[in-house]
């Protein structure tokens, strides 16, 4: 099913999760606004107040969106493996499952007082991936899933890169309801003429696995700036931002297969101090709320 979706998270400068400065209601309901133009479906990563405003404007003024609604979760084991540091002292490990726990109780509270709001619900983001900072075990991720598909009464999924599941995650599967799949061609060094051969790859890695699943990207982007730290400079612009999506917008529509852009909103909080830090650019707005080429043309 192909229906136009994206990627939101709308903080502004001086806002961000860690410090706990949320978008206020009426940020939010110009955001919204300025996304139900074009999008049908948004996805959000957390359930914190920046989620439940979301939802609350989206009821409030009657805007024709649904959320996947998504748990932030927090490390429950160490990585080693992650290059920017992935490993805890067991105490905050601890404390991080508690975390978690609360995360999922208000995830159901959120999908069960929002019902038409809410699309699906997911279980985490990135959480199994082996370079990510917030590890949790395919164990607790089949937990959440099952308690979720028991209270939520909402589809249940996860959202990860395509690697996991093609194999880490088969345990996995048999709780879910739908698989969401992450491809960032430019991450992986692919160039514009590569990408959207290389994102179909990645899907049908996953699909031709799960045949009687149904697959979804919920993730696929290219950010507009970088500064070599895993994407050349010469690889990141609007211009090639627009091509891509253009060709996944096209190739989504053609295979019938619902694809979040990554995403919204240019994120300053994000990343490095770095000003070309790339995961600062992947949005097809600026911060100020300025479109890009990608998408220029619709507003």
């Amino acid at each position: 099913m192909f229906a136009p979706a994206i990627c939101y998270s709308g903080y502004r400068d001086g806002q961000s999760p860690p410090s706990g400065v949320f978008p206020s209601y009426q940020e939010i309901r110009e955001d919204l606004e300025i996304l139900a133009r074009h999008w049908r479906y948004i996805r959000i990563y957390d359930c914190t107040p920046h989620a439940a405003t979301v939802l609350k404007v989206i009821r409030d003024h009657k805007l024709p969106l649904q959320v996947m609604l998504g748990m932030g979760l927090q490390a429950e084991v160490s990585n080693p493996g992650c290059p920017w540091g992935g490993t805890y002292p067991e105490d905050i490990l601890a404390a991080n499952r508690r975390s978690n726990d609360a995360e999922l109780r208000r995830m159901i509270g959120l999908s069960r007082k929002y019902r038409r709001e809410v699309l699906a619900v997911s279980i985490g983001n990135e959480a199994s991936v082996d370079w990510n900072d917030h590890m949790v075990s395919v164990e607790r991720l089949i937990h959440f899933a099952k308690v979720l598909r028991r209270k939520a009464r909402h589809p249940v999924t996860f959202c990860e890169n395509y690697v996991p599941w093609t194999g880490k995650l088969d345990p996995l599967v048999p709780y879910l309801d739908v698989l969401g799949v992450h491809t960032y061609p430019v991450w992986e060094y692919k160039s514009i003429d590569e990408a959207m051969a290389y994102t179909n790859a990645n899907f049908r890695a996953v699909k031709d696995r799960f045949p009687d699943i149904p697959v979804v990207i919920t993730e696929a982007g290219w950010t507009t700036r970088a500064n070599g730290r895993g994407i050349e400079p010469d690889n990141a612009s609007e211009a090639l931002q627009a091509r891509y999506l253009e060709a996944l917008e096209d190739w989504s529509r053609a295979n019938g297969v619902l694809t979040f852009v990554f995403e919204a909103f240019d994120e300053n909080w994000k990343g490095s101090a770095d000003p070309d830090e790339p995961e600062k650019h992947w949005g097809v707005f600026t911060v100020d709320r300025t479109p890009k080429p990608a998408v220029a043309k619709r507003f």
